[in-house]
């Protein structure tokens, strides 16, 4: 083990010297800085230390990050001279907080150069998410450690080293996609430097996709600008053999900028759509507005030919009556000649009734114009508003497609929705100008999450913040300010929350770093006992 150990510390010296180049001295491509940030959390740097009579004595360092709460990957080169001395201590430097703690090797593997290490003293880092899909060639990856030479130039002490500090961030991309011989390695262009072992190299969304390990020295001695990360197909393995289970993830990175970007173009769409809809039901309204027209002034033609028919036929009795009338007169049968006379004087006002009851022109244009305003201002017919519309439990469906996911689980998950916007009958939202809305600050990570649920649509969308653990504290305390009402508390209570809820917000960036958006509808009744908690219901967990 000792020889393997003098094999890694030759090799680290020979290989780690080139300068660290600033993530803010290059624009970033399609990256967004708050990942970047968000994952150098986890990163620590990672010192080696002897205690002599005056205290302790930094002998060497380098960068690891955190894959759980408690568990450090690095380097196993980096711990190479703890392997040859039994008097050296092992200590971990969070890149927040205010100091810094003790740490002991869960193992080595220097085949591959890894190591693993565990925090032995009460701490809680923020855990890397792995990427387990494809790196491809040319894509911008980033390194983030604590290269030497930064700490020269800054002229840090003892106490600097051992104290926390923000890493440094490079920026290049995969090169060629070439490996070393000894292990599957990434070639990349994220410059190193001396201190950057172990430390992760991310992809754009903050997803580590290796494990910086050593650079390439020219002929003639010079630095040259290629670098080589241990890959996810050696670090995977590594953990698993370790008993370690990350937080993995393949799921694509996606620009937030790219997703806004597309959530106009589909609202544009949707919006033309509506349009065309509306065109579409006006000229249909419009063409049975005409036809609605055409058959009532048919009907009105018709009754008026058959009124003025039936007065004509009437008048045709009318005669035949009257000569009838005549002719029983002139022959003696005066009784039949009155019946004869009083059905033609029947006959006769009938047909008066019937041609004066006759539409006439006019009636006839104005019942095709009365007939086709008619259709023109009918509305719908009124449908009656389904309970479940705006509560009951419902199945809110990830949509990947209107999402961005860097690091988190993305599952379909339960909503128990009340019209007064109480969440699985204990967590009540906010209601202010942008819906009902709940900020959840939970005390157990450096992650604030805003949900927003829109009852009209069945839209549920969670915005999720990763925060530096001031920005987390101040969150925190603006939390622990007001006491969030029960649920069936009111609106006035309800709204009352939206209002303190701004002040948590106001401490949040503009943008988030995760968005998952959800499609609910309608799922069948659950037990009171039964009901699931989700990302949006997090009372339980909430701080304050």
């Amino acid at each position: 083990m000792a020889g393997g150990a003098r094999g890694f510390a030759a090799a680290l010296l020979l290989a780690l010297a080139a300068a660290g180049s600033l993530l803010g001295g290059v624009p970033a491509a399609r990256a967004d800085t708050a990942d970047i940030n968000a994952a150098a959390r986890s990163v620590v740097r990672v010192v080696i230390v002897m205690r002599d009579a005056s205290g302790y004595d930094v002998i060497g360092h380098g960068t690891g990050f955190a894959v759980t709460p408690t568990l450090i990957v690095t380097n196993a080169h980096v711990l190479a001279p703890l392997m040859e001395d039994d008097r050296l201590r092992l200590g971990i430097v969070p890149a927040q907080g205010r100091t810094g703690y003790f740490a002991r090797i869960v193992r080595i593997a220097g085949e591959v150069d890894l190591a693993l290490v565990e925090l032995t003293e009460d701490a809680s880092l923020p855990a890397s998410t792995l990427y387990s899909g494809r790196v491809e060639d040319g894509q911008d990856v980033y390194a983030v450690g604590y290269p030497a030479n930064v700490d020269q130039a800054l002229g840090l002490g003892l106490n600097g080293l051992v104290s926390p500090q923000p890493p440094v961030k490079t920026r290049g991309q995969v090169s060629a996609g070439r490996t070393s011989a000894d292990y599957d390695t990434i070639l990349h262009t994220a410059a190193i430097g001396v201190g950057n072992s172990g430390g992760p190299l991310l992809d754009p969304c903050g997803r580590v996709v290796g494990v910086n390990a050593f650079g390439t020295i020219s002929d003639n001695g010079s630095d040259s600008e290629f670098y080589f990360a241990v890959s996810m197909r050696e670090l995977a393995p590594f953990l698993r053999a370790a008993g370690v289970t990350p937080r993995t993830t393949a799921t694509e990175c996606r620009s937030l900028a790219d997703l806004d970007a597309e959530e106009a173009a589909r609202s544009l769409r949707e919006d033309a759509d509506r349009r065309a809809r509306i065109a579409a039901a006006a000229n249909q309204r419009s063409l049975a507005a005409e036809k609605a027209a055409r058959m009532a002034e048919l009907e009105a033609i018709d009754e008026r030919e058959t009124l003025m028919g039936l007065a004509g036929l009437m008048v045709v009795f009318a005669m035949m009556g009257g000569l009838g009338g005549i002719y029983l007169l002139d022959n003696g049968r005066r009784e039949q000649a009155v019946a004869a006379g009083a059905f033609a004087g029947f006959s006769l006002l009938a047909a008066l009734a019937s041609w004066i009851a006759r539409p006439s022109i006019s009636d006839i244009v104005t019942r095709g114009d009365d007939a086709q305003r008619s259709v023109m201002t009918a509305r719908g017919e009124a449908k009656l508003p389904s309970p479940s519309v705006d509560r009951g439990r419902f199945i809110c469906r990830f949509q990947p497609d209107r999402s961005r996911v860097t690091v988190s689980t993305s599952n379909d998950i339960d909503l128990q929705w009340s019209e007064d916007g109480c969440v699985n009958g204990r967590t009540q939202y906010g209601l202010s100008s942008d819906g009902w809305t709940r900020i959840m600050v939970p005390g157990n990570e450096q992650t604030v999450s805003v949900s927003r649920y829109d009852p009209a649509t069945r839209m549920l969308r969670t915005d999720r913040f990763f925060l530096d653990l001031n920005t987390m504290s101040a969150a925190r305390e603006a939390r622990a300010a007001y006491q969030a009402p029960a649920c069936d508390a009111g609106e006035d209570a309800a709204r009352d929350l939206g209002d303190q809820q701004q002040a948590i917000r106001q401490l949040l960036p503009e943008t988030p770093n995760e968005r998952l958006v959800y499609s609910c509808e309608p799922g069948a009744i659950v037990p009171a006992g039964d009901e699931t908690a989700s990302a949006v219901d997090g009372a339980e967990d909430e701080n304050g």
